[in-house]
């Protein structure tokens, strides 16, 4: 098969476009042939150096595409079947046109969704659904800030956020102001222009996407009780100031449930597939790239069939 191959640590040149060997599924799993893979932020991280130590190496970690053989023990899933989902935590491989997955974390695409999409909105979906919903357990009536509002994660978070009643605060940069209205924010925070310390206060939840700095001077927005729930790390050695306040980490589990829930909400029209910008999987350097200089709006996806 043709995969992307990451051929060491460093810049997007250690990506190489060649031949991969095909999957095979085990007990309970299927080969599927891919259709679209998305690209998330922690692929550059573990292209950079995230502790690989058997090269080349395949990322990606969310896809869509069609059953191609179903393993001994899978029963709700066939050969044919069109499905989505993201590969098991600590696994990737998405970043080709096979991959062999666990058929019980995977579900099935409506047609309604087209590959690019549902790839697209797997991993995003999951880690809002979770940070959210199970984790800070936001409810309506709460106000919420959501840092970095236009990538993918965010931007799902904002329609799920709304729709659960709460008021959302989100920042962006003011070529996606209108984008992240559109998605249902009530308040827009230009990062480039205002500090939202000095204009932000009492927030029941604070989403944080971006991490870094952006998360230590989050917490100067909560009121006493509130919750910080996170998905990118904040520096190194910082220990929050506050002790009246909870933080929060997702443990974004890998499952069927958590899907159909997401397509229920789009069936709903509560929620929508973000803006998507496509590349072929030849094309993972240009797109590593842009991943990489984290002023995106909504998901990077190759189309790879």
């Amino acid at each position: 098969m043709k995969a992307v191959l990451l051929t060491g640590h460093g810049g997007p040149e250690m990506l190489h476009y060649g031949e991969a060997p095909d999957p095979t599924a085990g007990f309970g799993e299927v080969v599927v042939d891919v259709r679209a893979a998305s690209v998330n932020a922690a692929d550059y991280k573990v292209r950079l150096g995230g502790g690989i130590s058997s090269f080349p190496y395949i990322l990606g970690r969310d896809f869509s595409g069609v059953v191609s053989v179903a393993g001994p023990g899978v029963s709700d899933l066939a050969v044919g079947d069109a499905v989505f989902g993201v590969l098991d935590q600590g696994v990737e491989g998405a970043y080709a046109e096979k991959l062999a997955i666990k058929a019980a974390i995977i579900a099935k695409k409506p047609d309604s969704l087209g590959h690019a999409e549902a790839a697209a909105m797997a991993l995003t979906s999951l880690t809002a659904l979770w940070a959210l919903e199970d984790e800070a357990k936001l409810a309506a009536g709460e106000t919420i800030l959501i840092q970095g509002g236009a990538g993918g994660v965010a931007g799902f978070a904002i329609q799920f956020a709304k729709h659960l009643g709460a008021t959302v605060i989100t920042t962006a940069s003011p070529d996606n102001h209108d984008y992240v209205r559109s998605l249902g924010a009530d308040r827009v925070i230009d990062y480039h222009s205002e500090d939202f310390t000095r204009t932000v206060a009492d927030c029941d939840v604070v989403f944080d996407t971006v991490g870094g700095e952006v998360q230590a001077r989050s917490y100067e927005v909560l009121k006493p009780g509130g919750r910080l729930v996170w998905i990118a790390p904040a520096p190194e050695g910082y220990q929050p100031t506050r002790t009246d306040v909870h933080t929060l980490r997702p443990n974004v589990r890998r499952d069927r449930p958590h899907l159909e829930r997401m397509l229920d909400l789009l069936a709903a029209g509560v929620v929508w597939p973000p803006h998507v910008t496509r590349y072929s999987l030849s094309d993972a350097p240009a797109a590593h790239r842009i991943s990489e200089a984290r002023h995106l709006r909504g998901k990077l996806v190759f189309e790879v069939r």
